[in-house]
């Protein structure tokens, strides 16, 4: 696995739901660059550092990917269970970040290797808290494995 910078990899095809994700980071504070992708393929894709996501001082490999489920092209289980099949992208931090609650949905995530599963809040509470926790546990508490 290359090593990872600091970047968060947003894999959400729905507009609205990255600008309250955006906003919500911007409140908590949350300065890691962000990138978005907007369906599975390009997840994959920009996870590889293939096509237009090759140049990696661009398109740095993530530290942490926010992983919707329900997505176009690619469904976000298929993207997390390729993600674990491929040596160069399996270590990498994947959070589903979904409307869905679907006890078989979570129980799936896990299963393919989501390190967490959270189910988008809808208040604008709630979002900036999930925010200020993501910030917290995964990106300052977190330790990451040594570039091998």
């Amino acid at each position: 696995m290359p090593p990872p910078s600091n970047t968060i990899l947003l894999v959400e095809d729905d507009q609205n739901d990255v600008f309250f994700l955006k906003h919500a980071f911007e409140c908590a504070e949350v300065t890691n660059p962000l990138q978005v992708v907007q369906d599975g393929q390009e997840a994959m894709d920009y996870l590889q550092g293939i096509g237009k996501y090759s140049n990696r001082t661009e398109f740095a490999f993530p530290a942490l990917v926010l992983l919707d489920l329900k997505l176009p092209v690619r469904p976000g289980l298929e993207v997390l269970h390729w993600a674990r099949q491929q040596p160069r992208v399996a270590g990498v931090l994947i959070v589903v970040l979904t409307s869905s609650n679907d006890p078989h949905d979570i129980s799936q995530a896990y299963k393919l290797g989501a390190r967490s599963f959270l189910v988008k809040p809808l208040s604008v509470s709630e979002r900036l808290e999930m925010a200020r926790g993501i910030k917290r546990f995964w990106l300052e508490l977190n330790q990451f494995p040594a570039p091998e």
